[in-house]
């Protein structure tokens, strides 16, 4: 990683891509890449934990969600859960109201 910051400050984008330093930063930047997603991969949040992260960050109960999303309480609480997957239109108003990416809501 020391020699990467190096190689970072020592060229930039007016470097000739045949320069030796921009060379081995793109090999050693890849390389770090490869082995970060190979040992500390991050996961995509499902929709459990994004809407639970929704509940703490805006403060709402889950009688409060439950009405924003027009779905019942115990509906929510099996979502909420990783018991039940939203219907489609569930999943749409989800997507809308609470602005998470229809990927996560879809779990796709």
């Amino acid at each position: 990683m020391a020699r990467i910051d190096q190689l970072f400050f020592e060229t930039d984008e007016k470097t000739p891509a045949d320069d030796p330093r921009l060379q081995e930063l793109d090999v050693l930047s890849a390389l770090v890449e490869e082995y970060e997603k190979e040992h500390y991969a991050i996961e995509a949040p499902t929709l459990s934990e994004t809407m639970n992260a929704r509940l703490t960050e805006n403060k709402w109960s889950q009688k409060q969600l439950a009405a924003i999303l027009g779905i019942t309480a115990p509906r929510l609480n099996a979502i909420l859960s990783g018991k039940a997957n939203p219907t489609y239109e569930q999943a749409r108003i989800i997507s809308t109201r609470l602005n998470i990416d229809p990927a996560i809501v879809l779990a796709v």
